[in-house]
This record gives structure tokens, C-alpha cells and sequence, in this order.
């Protein structure tokens, strides 16, 4: 059994070990209706108080688009000081398809962004050279609703990209499939799966290479904290990169957790144990 973790009452009470945060933004910030203004608060004050604060994302779209997003959902400008995408990382995967064609599952416009200027032909898995993943079709379906369509793309043996790792999110009060979770299904049927984005180490590169070039200096690792509420992503991200973890208990895995009722510290620490992440705290909501 894996020690219980330390209890802190906000980000203010590790704010003097740490020069930059790299945050996770659905889930920790907003979730995907309306920003949490606690959060919102703590980025800003963090901030005010002299650190760095770059976001971290999984989101299947270049960053520009989603800082539009933020604004929309009420994340003030001043409250980050970068932004980096699994969107980001997903198109240096796709840009060796320039020319080509490739088949698109998810949304059908929401992630134009992410072919912008690559030249690509969007057809059928019948013609296409590859799938590419931002999400699953609508927010009502689930991975197995993909099994037949799975099959004939291994029959083809159509390597996949998944532009979003994350199986799961919070959106509102439901819990929402995503492109992950089909990376998932088709990984299990043999099928040859990409995964940009978070908990990979590409993105982290980036977005430490952001927060030093925010903070005007190079920055130690020992000083840099990564914010999340995903124990396969950002846990698993942030050991692999080797960074301490704030984690948030409030989303994905808030029913099993009891987060905003009695929870236990024990079990929080044996949910994240696998990951190997090195755990600052937690907290059911991110709050200064």
C-alpha cells in the first residue's frame, strides 16, 4: 500500500517551491461548458506572484483555436502565459501525408483547424493512407459503436493517429468518450495506433520549452509542477517527464474518488500509485 498524500487547501501552499505550472485546461479549468472561476483565480494569482503558467492540452486542434475557445468559456488571457495542443503535435504526425489522403473520424468541421495548410485529401477509408482520430463522431458514442468500421480499417491495415490520448472527459455534468478511447479499441484488435499529445513526452518538451521562454530564463525541473485530473495522462505524463504533480480529484474520477464529499487520502494515492508520478497534493477543484 502506497503512502497517503499530503493535504493542501489550494495552489498557494506550494506556490514558493515551484517558478512554473503546466496545466491541464478540461477538466482543471473548465469543463467544456463554462470555466471554473476558482481556477481561473488560482492561474492568475500564481501568476501575480511571480511564476509561469503554460497549458497543457489534448485538445485535437492547433492552440490559436483554442485560446478562442478559452475566451468564449470565460479563461481570461492573463490567467496563462502559453498554450500548447495535442493538436499541435498531431499535425508534425500528419505532415508526412502531405498530398495524400487520409480518412477523419471525429466531429466533421469542429477540427478543420488541424489540416489547415497541409494539402490533404479527406476521403472514405477506402481510398485513404491513414486514419486520423480527433474525437469520437458525437458526444453520444462509445468506442464499441466503432468495432465494425475498426475491422475494416485493420483489414486494410490502416495505421491511426490520435490526436486526442485522453479516453475520457468531463463536459458539464456528463462524462464523455474520446478519441483515446477508439485508440484504445483498435490498439486491442491489432491495429498500429499514434498517440500525440499528453502523456507522451513531445508535448511536455514544448510546453517546458514555452514556460522558459515566458519566464526569460532556463528553468530546473524540481521547480516545475504539472496540474491534472487524469491518472493515464497527466499522471503518467508528468512521471515520465519527471515533475512533481498537483493532482485535481473533481473530475474524471470524482464518483469513485468522493471527491466533494469524504475522501479518503489512501485511496487517492493508490489510484495514482501506477502512474510512478510524484504527488505534490490534491485537490477536488484547482483554487489559490
Amino acid at each position: 500500500m502506497t503512502s497517503p498524500l499530503p493535504s493542501i487547501s489550494g495552489l498557494s501552499d506550494l506556490s514558493g517551491r515551484y517558478d512554473a505550472v503546466l496545466s491541464d485546461v478540461w477538466g482543471v479549468i473548465h469543463n467544456g461548458v463554462s470555466a471554473f472561476p476558482e481556477a481561473v483565480e488560482a492561474l492568475r494569482s500564481f501568476r501575480r506572484a511571480g511564476g509561469r503558467a503554460v497549458l497543457i492540452t489534448n485538445a485535437p486542434r492547433p492552440s490559436g483555436p483554442i485560446v478562442d475557445m478559452l475566451d468564449r468559456l470565460g479563461v481570461p488571457r492573463d490567467a496563462y502565459d502559453a498554450i500548447v495542443s495535442s493538436g499541435d503535435a498531431t499535425r508534425a504526425m500528419i505532415e508526412k501525408y502531405r498530398g495524400r489522403a487520409i480518412h477523419h473520424v471525429g466531429p466533421a468541421t469542429e477540427d478543420d483547424a488541424l489540416y489547415d495548410g497541409l494539402d490533404l485529401s479527406r476521403t472514405g477509408a477506402d481510398e485513404a493512407e491513414v486514419v486520423v482520430v480527433t474525437d469520437l463522431d458525437t458526444d453520444d458514442d462509445t468506442p464499441e459503436m466503432y468495432r465494425e468500421r475498426a475491422r475494416h480499417w485493420l483489414a486494410r491495415k490502416l495505421p491511426m493517429i490520435c490526436a486526442n490520448p485522453d479516453r475520457v472527459v468531463e463536459h458539464g455534468d456528463k462524462i464523455i468518450y474520446c478519441g483515446g478511447a477508439l485508440g484504445d479499441l483498435y490498439s486491442a484488435m491489432g491495429g498500429m495506433v499514434h498517440m500525440a499529445g499528453k502523456p507522451y513526452p513531445p508535448i511536455y518538451e514544448q510546453a517546458f520549452a514555452l514556460a522558459e521562454n515566458a519566464a526569460g530564463r532556463s528553468l530546473d525541473k524540481s521547480r516545475v509542477l504539472a496540474i491534472g485530473d487524469s491518472v493515464r495522462t497527466d499522471a503518467a505524463g508528468a512521471a515520465q517527464f519527471g515533475i512533481d504533480l498537483l493532482f485535481i480529484t473533481g473530475s474524471i474520477h470524482a464518483a469513485e474518488l468522493d471527491a466533494f464529499g469524504k475522501p479518503d487520502p489512501q485511496a487517492i494515492a493508490d489510484l495514482i500509485a501506477p502512474s510512478r508520478a510524484r504527488v505534490a497534493g490534491y485537490l477536488p477543484r484547482l483554487s489559490w
